[in-house]
């Protein structure tokens, strides 16, 4: 049996839109889920972050700088020579956790329906 479609009244589709919208106005773009997939493993200096990404700093500065603003990182600068700069993910950023986990077993999937085969680990 073929589960029927859910009426949603047209309102309620601009509003979920605009959710959506909004959502990717703050995460959207190549790389800010995947800055908050590795900050949610542990704090990062900047350097450090922008190898394990595999990023360029101008554009890691960029990404972070925004993040901060919306809330999703913290930034924490020590008073040290030099100076030692790290980032982590904030409470707020904590409940984008589902979305994220969803996104890895979508993107698991998509991998091993268009390869063939499950993505093999990569291990550092």
């Amino acid at each position: 049996m073929v589960p029927q479609p859910v009426a949603f009244k047209h309102t309620e589709c601009r509003g979920a839109h605009q959710a959506v919208r909004d959502t990717l106005d703050v995460v959207g773009g190549k790389w800010k889920l995947v800055i908050l997939a590795v900050l949610r493993e542990r704090k990062y200096r900047f350097k450090e972050l922008s190898r394990a990404l595999g990023i360029s700093p101008s554009i890691l500065s960029k990404e972070l700088q925004e993040m901060e603003m919306d809330r999703l990182v913290t930034r924490t600068v020590y008073n040290t020579t030099p100076q030692t700069v790290e980032y982590e993910v904030t409470e707020y950023s904590k409940t984008l956790s589902e979305v994220l986990q969803a996104m890895r077993n979508w993107g698991e999937l998509h991998h091993e329906t268009i390869v063939g085969k499950k993505r093999v680990a990569v291990t550092a």
